[in-house]
Protein backbone atom coordinates (compact mmCIF):
# COMPACT_ATOMS: atom_id res chain seq x y z
CA UNK A 1 0.00 0.00 0.00
CA UNK A 2 0.94 4.04 -0.77
CA UNK A 3 3.35 5.78 2.16
CA UNK A 4 0.30 7.93 4.08
CA UNK A 5 -1.83 7.56 7.09
CA UNK A 6 -5.14 5.30 6.25
CA UNK A 7 -8.27 7.41 7.76
CA UNK A 8 -11.16 5.93 8.83
CA UNK A 9 -14.41 8.33 8.35
CA UNK A 10 -16.62 7.52 10.83
CA UNK A 11 -14.46 5.06 13.47
CA UNK A 12 -17.94 3.79 15.35
CA UNK A 13 -17.92 0.32 15.75
CA UNK A 14 -16.50 -1.29 12.08
CA UNK A 15 -14.15 1.66 12.00
CA UNK A 16 -12.11 0.74 15.27
CA UNK A 17 -11.97 -2.85 14.66
CA UNK A 18 -10.73 -2.48 11.36
CA UNK A 19 -8.13 0.20 12.69
CA UNK A 20 -7.06 -2.20 15.41
CA UNK A 21 -6.17 -4.68 12.55
CA UNK A 22 -3.85 -1.88 10.69
CA UNK A 23 -2.45 -0.42 14.19
CA UNK A 24 -1.41 -4.39 15.10
CA UNK A 25 0.39 -3.81 11.73
CA UNK A 26 2.58 -1.05 12.51
CA UNK A 27 0.46 1.55 10.34
CA UNK A 28 -1.06 5.40 10.77
CA UNK A 29 -3.92 5.53 11.16
CA UNK A 30 -6.60 8.83 11.35
CA UNK A 31 -10.06 8.34 13.10
CA UNK A 32 -12.86 10.70 12.18
CA UNK A 33 -15.99 11.24 14.33
CA UNK A 34 -17.43 14.59 15.69
CA UNK A 35 -16.45 13.74 19.07
CA UNK A 36 -13.04 12.43 20.26
CA UNK A 37 -13.74 8.51 20.93
CA UNK A 38 -11.49 6.57 23.32
CA UNK A 39 -7.96 6.31 23.54
CA UNK A 40 -6.38 3.99 21.48
CA UNK A 41 -2.25 3.11 21.52
CA UNK A 42 -1.30 4.40 18.01
CA UNK A 43 -4.76 5.75 16.86
CA UNK A 44 -5.04 9.66 15.86
CA UNK A 45 -8.04 11.41 16.56
CA UNK A 46 -9.34 14.18 14.46
CA UNK A 47 -12.68 15.66 15.22
CA UNK A 48 -14.74 16.40 12.12
CA UNK A 49 -18.18 16.58 10.94
CA UNK A 50 -18.25 14.78 7.36
CA UNK A 51 -21.75 16.25 6.36
CA UNK A 52 -21.04 19.72 7.20
CA UNK A 53 -17.36 19.21 5.85
CA UNK A 54 -16.02 20.68 9.08
CA UNK A 55 -12.50 19.61 10.66
CA UNK A 56 -11.27 18.02 7.42
CA UNK A 57 -8.39 20.56 6.65
CA UNK A 58 -6.53 19.00 9.32
CA UNK A 59 -6.29 15.97 7.24
CA UNK A 60 -2.80 15.49 5.40
CA UNK A 61 -2.68 16.48 1.98
CA UNK A 62 -2.41 12.72 1.12
CA UNK A 63 -3.52 9.55 2.42
CA UNK A 64 -2.41 5.85 2.01
CA UNK A 65 -5.87 5.26 2.17
CA UNK A 66 -9.89 6.36 3.18
CA UNK A 67 -11.96 3.87 4.71
CA UNK A 68 -15.93 5.61 4.56
CA UNK A 69 -18.20 3.58 7.35
CA UNK A 70 -19.48 6.38 9.24
CA UNK A 71 -23.72 6.35 9.83
CA UNK A 72 -26.42 9.03 9.84
CA UNK A 73 -27.80 10.07 13.23
CA UNK A 74 -31.22 10.35 11.84
CA UNK A 75 -32.86 8.47 8.94
CA UNK A 76 -33.98 11.19 7.21
CA UNK A 77 -33.44 11.92 3.28
CA UNK A 78 -31.45 14.83 3.55
CA UNK A 79 -29.37 13.16 6.64
CA UNK A 80 -28.26 10.22 4.09
CA UNK A 81 -27.34 12.64 1.26
CA UNK A 82 -25.47 14.86 3.18
CA UNK A 83 -23.07 12.16 4.77
CA UNK A 84 -22.93 9.65 1.95
CA UNK A 85 -23.04 11.90 -1.08
CA UNK A 86 -21.18 15.32 0.00
CA UNK A 87 -19.46 13.74 3.24
CA UNK A 88 -17.54 10.95 1.05
CA UNK A 89 -16.76 13.44 -1.67
CA UNK A 90 -15.48 16.25 0.87
CA UNK A 91 -13.40 13.51 2.87
CA UNK A 92 -11.83 12.56 -0.84
CA UNK A 93 -10.86 16.30 -1.76
CA UNK A 94 -9.37 16.45 1.53
CA UNK A 95 -6.95 13.67 1.98
CA UNK A 96 -6.50 12.27 -1.64
CA UNK A 97 -6.61 8.97 -0.80
CA UNK A 98 -4.36 6.06 -3.04
CA UNK A 99 -7.40 3.68 -2.09
CA UNK A 100 -11.12 4.05 -1.01
CA UNK A 101 -13.09 1.13 0.68
CA UNK A 102 -16.63 2.67 1.21
CA UNK A 103 -19.14 0.39 3.22
CA UNK A 104 -22.46 0.69 1.70
CA UNK A 105 -25.25 -1.28 1.93
CA UNK A 106 -27.89 -4.25 0.09
CA UNK A 107 -30.02 -1.61 0.74
CA UNK A 108 -29.60 -0.41 -2.68
CA UNK A 109 -31.60 -3.87 -3.88
CA UNK A 110 -35.20 -4.24 -4.44
CA UNK A 111 -35.73 -7.84 -4.98
CA UNK A 112 -38.26 -9.58 -2.14
CA UNK A 113 -39.24 -12.58 -3.35
CA UNK A 114 -36.52 -14.66 -2.10
CA UNK A 115 -34.27 -13.94 -4.90
CA UNK A 116 -30.25 -14.24 -5.01
CA UNK A 117 -28.50 -10.81 -5.54
CA UNK A 118 -24.83 -10.72 -6.47
CA UNK A 119 -22.62 -8.24 -8.06
CA UNK A 120 -24.07 -8.61 -11.35
CA UNK A 121 -27.96 -7.55 -10.07
CA UNK A 122 -29.19 -4.44 -11.14
CA UNK A 123 -29.45 -1.95 -8.02
CA UNK A 124 -33.02 -0.23 -8.08
CA UNK A 125 -33.15 1.02 -4.92
CA UNK A 126 -37.03 1.15 -3.15
CA UNK A 127 -36.09 4.05 -0.89
CA UNK A 128 -33.60 7.05 0.03
CA UNK A 129 -31.41 5.42 2.12
CA UNK A 130 -31.10 3.10 -0.85
CA UNK A 131 -30.98 6.04 -3.31
CA UNK A 132 -28.17 7.79 -1.14
CA UNK A 133 -25.66 4.97 -0.98
CA UNK A 134 -26.22 3.88 -4.55
CA UNK A 135 -25.46 7.95 -5.32
CA UNK A 136 -22.22 7.78 -3.21
CA UNK A 137 -20.89 4.43 -5.44
CA UNK A 138 -21.49 6.10 -8.51
CA UNK A 139 -19.29 9.10 -7.31
CA UNK A 140 -16.40 6.50 -6.77
CA UNK A 141 -17.01 4.47 -10.55
CA UNK A 142 -14.24 6.30 -12.37
CA UNK A 143 -11.75 6.18 -9.51
CA UNK A 144 -8.71 3.95 -9.43
CA UNK A 145 -8.51 1.55 -6.46
CA UNK A 146 -12.12 2.45 -4.74
CA UNK A 147 -14.31 -0.97 -3.32
CA UNK A 148 -17.90 0.19 -3.11
CA UNK A 149 -18.33 -2.87 -0.27
CA UNK A 150 -22.31 -3.87 -0.09
CA UNK A 151 -23.08 -4.94 3.26
CA UNK A 152 -26.20 -7.19 4.36
CA UNK A 153 -27.55 -6.87 8.12
CA UNK A 154 -24.26 -6.37 10.38
CA UNK A 155 -24.13 -7.72 13.88
CA UNK A 156 -22.38 -8.15 16.80
CA UNK A 157 -21.36 -7.32 20.69
CA UNK A 158 -23.93 -4.10 21.24
CA UNK A 159 -26.32 -4.94 18.54
CA UNK A 160 -28.68 -7.43 20.00
CA UNK A 161 -31.73 -6.62 18.23
CA UNK A 162 -32.76 -10.12 16.47
CA UNK A 163 -31.85 -11.88 19.84
CA UNK A 164 -34.20 -9.64 21.28
CA UNK A 165 -37.09 -10.66 19.20
CA UNK A 166 -36.09 -14.00 19.34
CA UNK A 167 -37.12 -13.84 23.26
CA UNK A 168 -40.35 -12.48 22.65
CA UNK A 169 -43.41 -14.24 21.75
CA UNK A 170 -43.64 -13.81 17.67
CA UNK A 171 -42.21 -16.62 15.81
CA UNK A 172 -40.53 -14.80 13.29
CA UNK A 173 -41.61 -14.67 9.62
CA UNK A 174 -40.66 -16.77 6.46
CA UNK A 175 -38.37 -13.81 5.12
CA UNK A 176 -35.01 -14.64 4.17
CA UNK A 177 -32.75 -12.79 6.44
CA UNK A 178 -28.59 -11.70 5.85
CA UNK A 179 -25.88 -10.85 7.70
CA UNK A 180 -22.42 -10.35 8.51
CA UNK A 181 -20.28 -10.01 11.69
CA UNK A 182 -19.26 -6.24 12.49
CA UNK A 183 -15.55 -8.06 12.52
CA UNK A 184 -15.83 -9.75 9.23
CA UNK A 185 -16.73 -6.34 7.94
CA UNK A 186 -13.72 -5.40 9.49
CA UNK A 187 -11.77 -8.00 8.40
CA UNK A 188 -13.14 -7.83 4.58
CA UNK A 189 -12.06 -3.60 4.37
CA UNK A 190 -8.47 -4.65 5.87
CA UNK A 191 -8.67 -7.39 3.14
CA UNK A 192 -9.32 -4.98 -0.21
CA UNK A 193 -6.55 -2.84 1.08
CA UNK A 194 -4.27 -5.57 0.75
CA UNK A 195 -5.21 -6.22 -2.88
CA UNK A 196 -3.35 -4.89 -5.50
CA UNK A 197 -6.59 -4.84 -7.85
CA UNK A 198 -9.39 -4.64 -5.91
CA UNK A 199 -12.91 -5.28 -7.48
CA UNK A 200 -14.92 -1.77 -7.94
CA UNK A 201 -17.93 -3.78 -6.10
CA UNK A 202 -18.07 -6.60 -3.81
CA UNK A 203 -21.19 -7.80 -1.42
CA UNK A 204 -20.21 -8.58 2.07
CA UNK A 205 -22.72 -11.19 2.99
CA UNK A 206 -21.61 -15.05 5.54
CA UNK A 207 -22.21 -17.79 4.04
CA UNK A 208 -25.32 -18.72 5.16
CA UNK A 209 -28.97 -16.34 4.28
CA UNK A 210 -31.22 -17.56 6.59
CA UNK A 211 -35.25 -17.38 6.87
CA UNK A 212 -36.18 -15.20 9.93
CA UNK A 213 -38.07 -18.17 11.46
CA UNK A 214 -34.86 -20.51 11.57
CA UNK A 215 -32.95 -17.93 13.21
CA UNK A 216 -35.15 -17.12 15.97
CA UNK A 217 -36.09 -20.47 16.48
CA UNK A 218 -32.13 -21.76 16.59
CA UNK A 219 -32.00 -18.53 19.49
CA UNK A 220 -34.91 -20.11 21.61
CA UNK A 221 -33.72 -22.93 22.11
CA UNK A 222 -30.01 -22.45 22.69
CA UNK A 223 -31.54 -19.81 25.46
CA UNK A 224 -33.83 -23.09 26.81
CA UNK A 225 -36.54 -21.11 25.52
CA UNK A 226 -39.98 -23.29 24.43
CA UNK A 227 -40.48 -22.91 20.79
CA UNK A 228 -43.03 -20.97 19.19
CA UNK A 229 -45.82 -21.97 17.23
CA UNK A 230 -44.83 -22.66 13.60
CA UNK A 231 -45.38 -20.16 11.19
CA UNK A 232 -48.19 -20.20 8.57
CA UNK A 233 -47.08 -21.58 4.78
CA UNK A 234 -46.70 -18.88 2.36
CA UNK A 235 -43.90 -18.01 -0.13
CA UNK A 236 -40.92 -16.16 1.29
CA UNK A 237 -40.16 -13.05 0.74
CA UNK A 238 -36.59 -11.28 1.55
CA UNK A 239 -33.78 -11.79 -0.80
CA UNK A 240 -30.63 -13.72 -0.66
CA UNK A 241 -27.23 -12.16 0.02
CA UNK A 242 -24.47 -14.18 -2.39
CA UNK A 243 -20.75 -13.95 -1.04
CA UNK A 244 -18.96 -15.65 -3.74
CA UNK A 245 -17.00 -12.85 -5.63
CA UNK A 246 -15.70 -11.46 -2.61
CA UNK A 247 -15.05 -14.89 -1.16
CA UNK A 248 -13.12 -15.67 -4.44
CA UNK A 249 -10.75 -12.88 -4.01
CA UNK A 250 -9.21 -15.08 -0.91
CA UNK A 251 -11.10 -13.55 2.13
CA UNK A 252 -13.15 -15.93 4.52
CA UNK A 253 -15.51 -15.06 7.11
CA UNK A 254 -14.87 -15.79 10.75
CA UNK A 255 -18.18 -16.54 11.29
CA UNK A 256 -19.84 -18.16 8.44
CA UNK A 257 -23.28 -18.95 9.46
CA UNK A 258 -25.38 -17.01 12.31
CA UNK A 259 -24.78 -19.89 14.68
CA UNK A 260 -21.32 -18.93 14.48
CA UNK A 261 -21.88 -15.60 15.58
CA UNK A 262 -24.31 -15.81 17.71
CA UNK A 263 -22.75 -18.76 19.37
CA UNK A 264 -20.14 -16.66 19.92
CA UNK A 265 -22.36 -13.32 21.21
CA UNK A 266 -24.32 -15.91 23.35
CA UNK A 267 -20.95 -16.97 25.27
CA UNK A 268 -19.77 -13.42 26.01
CA UNK A 269 -20.95 -10.22 27.04
CA UNK A 270 -22.38 -7.12 25.30
CA UNK A 271 -25.61 -9.00 23.75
Amino acid sequence: MSAGPVVVAGAGDVGLRFARLRLARGEEVIGLRRREGEPIAGLRWLRADLSRGEGLAALPRRAAALVFCAAPDVREEAAYRALYVDGLRRAIDACDPARVVFVSSTAVYAQDAGEWVDEATPARPPAFNGLALLAAEQGLAARPLATALRCSGIYGPGRGALLRKARGDQPGARRWTNRIHAEDVASAISHLLDLAAPPPLLLGNDDLPALEQDVLAWLRAREGLPPLPPVAPGLATGRRVANARLRATGWAPAFPDYRAGYASLLSGPGV
